[in-house]
């Protein structure tokens, strides 16, 4: 072990200016880009229940579905309602999905509903990837029971989180770790958001499996929100109001 394995990280309130504008400026971005995720997380899933506000019954539709309707009721009821010009649009479709999906009603009465609300996007001359609503086989579809995301889904945004909020917080926790506290303390606000994102994305899983894991995905969130919004104010509190003891221990 040489003399520099002892050396600790300066002091956050110690630091250049230059170094503590940078760092702020990135933590205040990233502070905002995890209030715009909660944004898109409640306007995305707010409405899945059909009531007002966000709840757990929202996320558990999200991810084990409403296997008491259809995935295309579950969208016009959800994150595709505000798409439709009008609730008597969305209730004469869900009104055709509970008839049993005859052509002929598709024909005469939800047809028309897609072409001016939806197939601008839901078509495969968009190239958007999204399900096509252009004709009666391809809606027939999405007319089946609402099993939640796909665990092909589930995948391709679990690598995606891991990767992409594990930098985050990697980032984050470098200039958190100039914070001065106590070391159980600090050590445990720098591990505790990577251990909740791990458990919420299991729960993501088993939550496609049993409902009753939603509510896990909500505590691991919040638990995960609480512990990077609290490094996120300590250091810029640190970095510029912070007149702590030089002896305290980092």
């Amino acid at each position: 072990m040489t003399a520099s394995d002892n050396i600790e990280p300066r002091s956050l309130r110690l630091i250049a200016v230059r170094e503590k504008l940078l760092y702020s400026a990135f933590l205040i971005l990233a502070g905002i880009g995890y209030l715009m995720a909660l944004g898109l997380i409640y306007t995305v899933d707010h409405v899945r229940d059909g009531k007002p506000g966000l709840s757990v019954q929202d996320i558990a539709d999200d991810y084990y579905g409403n296997r008491s309707g259809t995935r295309l009721e579950a969208a016009i009821r959800g994150p595709m309602a505000s798409h439709l010009d009008s609730i008597d649009s969305r209730n004469t479709i869900v009104a055709w999905l509970k008839s049993g999906t005859p052509e002929a009603g598709f024909q005469s009465r939800v047809k028309p509903i897609l072409q001016q609300n939806c197939t601008r996007c839901h078509s495969p001359a968009a190239g958007m990837g999204l399900p096509d609503l252009t004709n009666y086989q391809s809606v027939l579809k999405v007319a089946r029971v609402d099993t939640g995301k796909s665990i092909e889904s589930l995948v391709r945004l679990s690598h995606i989180h891991l990767f992409g909020i594990g930098l985050l917080l990697l980032t984050v926790g470098m200039i958190f770790r100039r914070a001065e506290g106590p070391p159980w303390l600090m050590n445990s606000i720098i591990l505790i958001p990577f251990l909740s994102v791990f458990v919420d994305i299991v729960s993501w899983f088993l939550t496609k499996w049993d409902p009753v894991y939603a509510y896990t995905i909500v505590i691991a969130g919040a638990v995960m929100g609480v512990g990077l919004g609290g490094q996120i104010l300590t250091s810029l509190y640190q970095m510029w109001l912070w007149r702590g003891s030089l002896n305290q221990e980092v």
